[in-house]
């Protein structure tokens, strides 16, 4: 009988080598088999042009209290309460965020406004992400008809519609967005993933080179890859070389060690940049989050606070020294062995979602400092 229960054993283990092996091995049509959408792109009708004005259309804005996802503060572990959110110090600018994709059904090619599942994810991602800039005067963090997962696995014609699609809403929200700020206030533009990925076409087409453009303290484009040599020129902003520095962009893609990027590096490699030709192996923009300036290195004990969350995402703490952080020749933020900050790791140990909450800390010093340098320029 235990011999028995041996080879039974034993066969398990063979066969869970073996779907891991095949796992890895067919990952990549398994997922889009999973997430990309077989039916045709359906045309979005285009949002009312007061569409913004809703505060409902908003996960965070000016005036929706209890209800404003960005305005949550973690406590940092061993201080205990943390700070209510109508107490929290602040700044005289205001944020414009973008949440990364939080729709995974292959039912559309957009998310629709009143998915329930993705507006709670959605909520999740900014309180998560767009907190670390709670000390703005305003923030305001757009719902928007965002291009499913599914969209980013394939370079199919409806793809693009549907990530075009998701730039007008976003284009909509952002135009809203300015109308509303007093004039004579800084602006900081930050993003996530897909969020960044309409963040970047904003800059390209709507604020390079325009009278708005001055008015920008700093920008975070965070967790997309931005090609030093094919994608930074058109952006008209430089990458942020120091800490003091205003009008700036920031980016950084994570990854534990041993890291294993090879698909993100494939997708990005095969890829037009912004100046149309391809991306292959020129450098990926790394800014440290922890100094605050290109490339380099940092020990763990310079972050100031990891947001670590709970097991469902409704809250969190803050726990100094848990990271460090490099930027590897390839252009990729390397943080070491693998922190245990939640089940949301992707393969290779691609720490995606939480590029943001890993350094939350150093990332509100951060933009407090820039919107300072800008406030202080002639």
């Amino acid at each position: 009988m235990a011999r028995k229960f041996l080879y039974f054993i034993a066969v398990l283990i063979v066969l869970a080598l073996v779907a891991v092996f095949a796992l890895r091995l067919y990952w990549d049509d398994l997922a889009e088999i999973a997430y990309v959408p077989r039916s045709e792109f359906v045309e979005q009708k285009p949002l009312e042009t007061n569409a913004y004005q809703d505060p409902a259309m908003w996960l965070s804005r000016p005036g929706i209290g209890l209800d404003d996802a960005a305005r949550w503060q973690p406590a940092m572990r061993g201080e205990g309460r943390q700070l209510p959110e109508g107490d929290q110090p602040k700044q005289d600018f205001a944020v414009f965020f973008v949440h990364p994709t939080s729709y995974l059904d292959s039912a559309n090619w957009n998310a629709p406004l009143d998915d329930e599942q993705s507006q709670r994810i959605a909520r999740i991602y900014v309180r998560g992400m767009a907190s670390p800039f709670n000390q703005a005067s305003e923030i305001w963090a757009p719902r928007y008809r965002q291009a499913t997962f599914g969209a980013f696995l394939t370079d199919s014609a409806e793809a693009q519609q549907a990530i075009d699609a998701a730039y007008d809403d976003v284009k909509q929200a952002f135009d809203f967005f300015v109308a509303s700020v007093d004039e004579d206030v800084p602006i900081v533009i930050a993003g996530h993933s897909q969020g960044t990925l309409h963040l970047l076409r904003l800059l390209r087409e709507e604020l390079a080179n325009s009278p708005l453009a001055g008015r920008v303290a700093a920008i975070y484009a965070v967790g997309w890859p931005v090609s030093v040599e094919h994608d930074l020129p058109a952006l008209g902003f430089p990458a942020c070389a120091t800490p003091s520095q205003a009008g700036c962009i920031m980016s950084w893609s994570t990854f534990a060690e041993p890291a294993d990027p090879a698909r993100v590096i494939e997708a990005y490699s095969g890829s037009r940049g912004f100046d149309g030709t391809m991306r292959g192996e020129s450098p990926i923009l790394c800014t440290n989050p922890l100094t605050g300036g290109i490339g380099g290195e940092a020990p763990a004990e310079a972050n100031l606070g990891t947001l670590i969350p709970s097991a469902d995402y409704s809250t969190g703490e803050l726990v100094p020294g848990a990271v460090p952080a490099r930027c590897s020749e390839r252009g990729l933020l390397l943080i070491g062995d693998p922190p245990e900050v939640g089940s949301a790791v992707l393969p290779g140990n691609n720490y995606h979602v939480y590029d943001i909450p890993l350094f939350w800390e150093n990332v509100k010093q951060d933009v407090a400092k820039r919107v300072e340098a800008w406030a202080a320029r002639p």
